[in-house]
């Protein structure tokens, strides 16, 4: 059979193309599901050719939580093996650096929250008018010392003619013509979308989509360690992005939390926490919170303070140079983001337990409560609000509930919960088809021109949806009784009492329904945005609606208590959180009375949202963006219904004859042998994976498996560590020793480079016919990049899986 034939009849799971519409012909299953519109001409040009398998994420490398451990226990004996008063303080300070670096972390994070704050509340105003004695302060800044109450009834100033004639002399609105004022907001709306869209597209950058053995840098020399686990102590810095094929993506937009969630499970995203996106990331919140488009600035705040976490920790050679250490550090720094997003510390902590991280032992839980704590601390200190409080909307209702509120509460979770599911089958609807447009693709600045258009045309006609999503709350949430809130828009009409109120009743349904659609077709745009204030200013809407319709609420129950637990609901249903939602929302409102409320409404919404969409915003975000995420519980619950075995994720022979190195006795291979193998690697595209190591010892003949070195190690090991003395043209392919550790018995005239530090000499395997769960528990559990498989009964190796293969193959089984 000829060659090209022979490899065409190779079947792999994974080189099905769930995005294919047809196959060409039903024998040439790799060919056909191999072609696809992802794939550069380059990669189609492999179908037909030996080297056809491109593998899923191929430009994600990713990093082994095993290998990682066992090099920080390498550190920890070395610094302790030593005597003497420099090295014991030297000890004294490696154990104390984590704590160290959160309260660096926290501190850092709040003071960027301070400046985003202030500035937002600022350039937010600007759209309806200035401060006459101080243009830099915002309308209630402005207010506060001339007027009394003016920051708990900022709504009327912006509301219909003649409702409430404005009470603040110092603040100037552009003009008193209704038209001209619209004409205003929606210009300077459009100009603030315009500078945080240009500004997100400074941040566009190229993944690698493979490693050239030239490429990496020479890391700091490094003491080889005396085990059978050296490759643990070199640290191999990641590829640099090259200019050729590769992802593209826009590293300052959007949340990042999704990114946030692929970082921490083991993977890298190149440059995605560096200063400039850091800085970036700030500056475009500011001005894309400020156009009044249904986002927030929380989830941009947990994306800095991950940055400022990587920051900090590059600084710390504990961190910067194990993968592991520092992805603990980023997950408790992720706290301090939602800590000062909403002055909820204990919130944040449980919201990266929860939502975000996927290793989080106890050592992290108190150093991310310690990083969340001190940027509450900070944040208290600089009191961005003016008020003194770290709690952001606090109620004082003086009501409480009746039993028979609770079916009022399971309705809200319901509506929380069908309006969850909806948004998240429709936003991914919108982000597959809509952002595919190529005039919309090739242009976000244009998309979000759109946006803000269509959001200020929407919005602004309605008095409570004009402001920006955290005054909405605020005003949503207003307690009637309190008589600083009587002349807030909300308290007006409530108050009137001949007959109901249906223009009232007009406002909060429009409100509701527009939250809805523009944060649908919002969420996604190429600015630094997040989902969690759209969520709560539609449920606090819905929630006061039917708080008010209730013929008996208003005089005995405050209707904010039903806009607190309809916000709760809407957002458990768009994030599906549940412990650390119930506790933000506490945190938020100084409400404790109202934990049992809200966590009824919380878990209702979570189970219906499930019925409708199995995924929350933050997962279906990561299927839109492509980014790789392996979630053990949810693909337990996927291998399981199949029944399938470890065999399924076996590759072709192919790839394994080319990942697969036979050592002779001497141990030792020639330098062409391994230079082929990388070319190979490259070639197949099998970016961040590496090759099997062999040995067949007498009188057996099945090959027994040694060890595995990597690509990028061995790449550096070819590239770098070359004979000193100068080779001759004969001499140019020389030995490479790839096991035993007799560097130091070779004599200096021998032509050979020992590579037998960089080689796992211990690496895991499974049977091929144990239950796929047995892998996906191995992944998930231990963090690992590859699994070896072995033959049953035999021990002989029939194949290597690395990460990305098993989560491709895991994906592929949830379109089936």
């Amino acid at each position: 059979m000829p060659p090209d034939l022979e490899a065409g009849n190779q079947r792999t799971p994974l080189l099905h193309d769930r995005r294919l519409s047809h196959l060409q012909h039903e024998q040439d299953v790799e060919s056909a599901s191999t072609i696809t519109s992802t794939l550069s001409k380059e990669e189609q040009q492999l179908v037909n050719s030996t080297v056809g398998e491109r593998l899923p994420y191929n430009d994600y490398t990713t990093i082994d939580w095993l290998h990682d451990l066992v090099k920080d226990s390498y550190r920890f004996r070395h610094i302790n093996a030593l005597s003497g008063l420099r090295y014991r303080l030297l000890s004294l300070f490696d154990a104390s650096s984590g704590w160290i670096a959160v309260i660096v972390i926290g501190a850092l994070t709040a003071v960027v929250a301070f400046l985003v704050d202030v500035a937002v509340a600022t350039v937010a105003d600007w759209k309806t008018g200035y401060c006459g004695t101080k243009p830099w302060k915002s309308r209630e800044n402005c207010c506060r010392e001339h007027a009394e109450g003016v920051s708990l009834s900022r709504l009327h100033l912006l509301a219909d003619p003649g409702s409430a004639e404005p009470i603040c002399s110092e603040w100037h609105a552009w003009s008193d013509s209704y038209l001209r004022s619209f004409v205003v907001y929606v210009a300077l709306a459009l100009v603030f979308g315009t500078i945080s869209s240009s500004a997100t597209m400074l941040t566009r950058s190229q993944l690698p989509s493979a490693e050239e053995p030239g490429e990496q840098p020479r890391p700091p020399p490094v003491a080889k360690p005396n085990s059978s686990h050296a490759s643990t102590g070199v640290r191999i810095p990641a590829p640099a992005p090259s200019a050729g094929a590769g992802k593209v993506m826009y590293m300052a937009a959007g949340s990042g939390i999704p990114e946030i969630k692929t970082i921490l499970s083991g993977f890298s995203i190149p440059s995605f926490l560096s200063l400039k996106v850091l800085v970036v990331k700030a500056f475009g919140a500011v001005f894309a919170v400020s156009t009044g488009m249904c986002l927030g600035k929380e989830g941009p705040f947990v994306h800095i303070s991950t940055c400022v976490g990587y920051l900090v920790g590059s600084f710390f050679p504990k961190y910067n140079d194990n993968g592991r250490k520092m992805r603990e550090l980023l997950s408790a720094a992720c706290s301090s983001g939602l800590s000062v997003a909403f002055g909820a510390p204990i919130g944040g902590v449980l919201f990266s337990y929860e939502e975000i991280s996927t290793y989080f032992p106890r050592k992290v839980l108190w150093r991310a409560f310690l990083c969340s704590l001190t940027a509450a601390i900070v944040l208290k200190l600089l009191n961005p609000t003016g008020t003194g409080k770290l709690v952001l909307f606090e109620t004082k209702y003086g009501t409480e509930y009746e039993p028979v509120h609770y079916l009022v509460f399971i309705l809200l979770g319901v509506a929380g919960g069908i309006f969850g599911g909806l948004f998240c089958r429709l936003n991914f609807i919108w982000s597959k088809h809509f952002r595919k447009i190529p005039l919309i693709k090739k242009n976000p600045v244009f998309e979000v021109g759109l946006v803000v258009l269509a959001t200020a045309l929407l919005q602004f006609p309605n008095p409570l949806t004009r402001e920006p999503g955290d005054v909405i709350i605020k005003n949503v949430l207003v307690d009637c009784s309190d008589s600083r809130s009587k002349h807030s828009f909300v308290c007006l009409h409530e108050a009137q009492t001949d007959g109901t109120n249906w223009a009232y009743i007009g406002w909060l349904s429009y409100g509701t329904l527009t939250k809805l659609v523009l944060t649908i077709i919002t969420f996604g745009c190429k600015v630094p945005s997040g989902v969690i204030i759209p969520a709560l200013d539609a449920g606090a809407l819905f929630g006061r609606l039917v708080g008010y319709v209730l013929p008996y609420t208003p005089n005995d129950v405050s209707p904010g208590i039903f806009a607190l637990v309809g916000a709760a609901a809407f957002l458990a249903g768009v994030s599906r959180m549940t412990i650390s939602l119930a506790v933000i929302m506490f945190e938020l409102t100084g409400e404790l009375q109202y934990a049992v409320p809200n966590m009824v409404a919380i878990l209702i919404a979570k189970w219906v949202a499930d019925a409708i969409s199995a995924e929350g915003v933050y997962d279906l975000a990561q299927t839109v963006l492509g980014h790789p995420f392996l979630d053990p519980e949810v693909a337990l619950q996927v291998v399981r219904k199949k029944g399938l075995k470890v065999s399924a994720l076996i590759p072709p022979k192919k790839t394994m004859d080319s990942i697969t190195v036979h050592v002779p006795a001497s141990n030792t291979v020639p330098s062409s042998v391994l230079h082929e193998k990388l070319s190979s690697l490259k070639s197949r595209g099998l970016m961040d994976a590496g090759l099997v190591l062999v040995q067949t010892h007498a009188p057996s003949t099945v090959p027994v498996l040694q060890g595995y070195i990597s690509q990028t190690e061995l790449a550096f090991g070819l590239s770098e560590l070359r004979p000193h003395i100068p080779l001759s043209p004969s001499q140019r392919d020389y030995n490479v020793r790839l096991l035993g550790h007799t560097v130091d018995d070779v004599p200096p005239e021998h032509l050979e480079v020992d590579l037998s530090p960089f080689v796992d000499r211990t690496p895991l395997s499974i049977c091929a016919q144990a239950p796929l769960e047995y892998a996906v528990e191995m992944f998930g559990k231990l963090g690992l990049r590859y699994l070896c498989v072995t033959e049953e009964g035999t021990g002989r190796l029939v194949g290597v899986v690395i990460k990305k293969r098993l989560v491709g193959f895991i994906e592929g089984l949830k379109e089936e």
